[in-house]
């Protein structure tokens, strides 16, 4: 008897290769859906990033705006306290002024030998001098006595000049009437007589430098 042929059994191989070829598809579907969500996430991390970025610079740029705006309100403040007080101030600069051309006008002899009355007369009005002078300077208030410094147009105003080659030019040689600054500013400026004709005087500071 003849052997049949049998026909070779391929359906295994093929439900084989065709899961496999399955399981290739859906692993390479999952990278690329890995991948396509990895990109997602850092487009997105970049774009919180840049949010957060963006939110940090407003804040610092706001913390430096109301530092800004504090340290406006203390100096205003500040100055408020300081220079709030000229106006009054130059008009008790008219008070010492009267005190002290009322002083000046009692001749030295008739000061020292002065008794009774008038004697408590002078020396009262010298006790409010000082005092006036004190409850100024309490207040920020200075006089400006400038003999002997270099002539600063910022604190002095000259009223007439002095020829004197003995003397350095541009010396203040006189005082007219005192100046006064209040804080670092001139409330009123020392009136003077220069000095012309002697050598350039040197660049000095003044004792008052700064307060213009």
């Amino acid at each position: 008897m003849s052997e049949q042929k049998r026909a070779p059994e391929t359906g295994g191989d093929a439900s084989e290769n065709g899961a496999g070829v399955n399981e290739a598809t859906a692993e390479a579907e999952a990278l690329a859906t890995a991948d396509a969500q990895i990109k997602s996430d850092d487009g997105e991390l970049k774009r919180l990033e840049g949010e957060i970025a963006n939110l940090k610079d407003k804040f610092l740029r706001a913390f430096a705006e109301s530092e800004n705006i504090r340290r406006r309100a203390e100096k205003e403040v500040q100055d408020a306290k300081t220079y709030g007080i000229a106006s009054f101030a130059r008009d008790m600069l008219n008070v010492a002024d009267d005190l002290s051309r009322a002083l000046g006008s009692v001749e030295e002899t008739t000061r020292a030998s002065a008794e009774g009355p008038l004697k408590a007369l002078l020396e009262g009005l010298e006790l409010t001098e000082r005092g006036l002078g004190k409850a100024l300077e309490k207040h920020g208030i200075r006089r400006i006595e400038p003999k002997g410094e270099k002539f600063d147009p910022n604190l002095h105003q000259a009223m007439f000049e002095v020829p004197d080659p003995n003397v350095p030019s541009g010396t203040v040689v006189q005082v007219v009437q005192a100046g006064y600054v209040i804080g670092e500013r001139v409330l009123r400026p020392a009136m003077v007589g220069v000095a012309r004709g002697g050598p350039k005087a040197e660049a000095t500071p003044s004792k008052e430098a700064g307060a213009a």
